[in-house]
């Protein structure tokens, strides 16, 4: 066999193996962020969280709380998986048996206090 031919095979052989490695390569979930806003009406300081159903995740994390000390609406903006499902959950600080949507650590079900990541809007949650 001349020396071009087996080069060329070496060559084929080398694309056909690049193409086989990108082919077979796991999907990577795609990032998309959603926007929530949040409004305490309540008459102490309260405390918010948010819980993804679909996998082991919390914002903002480690578990801490984002503190809402006023009446005015807060944005939180949370980096997700695509179709991922986030719930809120806020409780009276120092008090977590008043709670709204799944509360404190994730402990509740609740019917209006989830949605899709990449879904589109997400209403303001007031906590009243």
């Amino acid at each position: 066999m001349s020396v071009k031919r087996v080069l060329r095979r070496l060559l084929l052989a080398f694309a056909l193996a690049l193409i086989g490695t990108a082919l077979v390569q796991p999907p990577v979930a795609s990032a998309e962020t959603m926007l929530w806003r949040v409004k305490s009406s309540y008459k102490f300081k309260v405390q918010v969280a948010f819980y993804s159903q679909s996998r082991s995740h919390e914002w903002p994390g480690h578990g801490d709380a984002y503190n809402v000390n006023d009446y005015d609406t807060h944005e939180y903006n949370l980096e997700c998986n695509d179709g991922e499902k986030v719930c809120l959950g806020a409780w009276v600080t120092g008090n977590a048996r008043r709670y709204w949507g799944v509360g404190f650590n994730n402990k509740h079900g609740c019917r209006a206090c989830c949605y899709i990541c990449g879904g589109g809007d997400i209403p303001r949650q007031v906590l009243d």
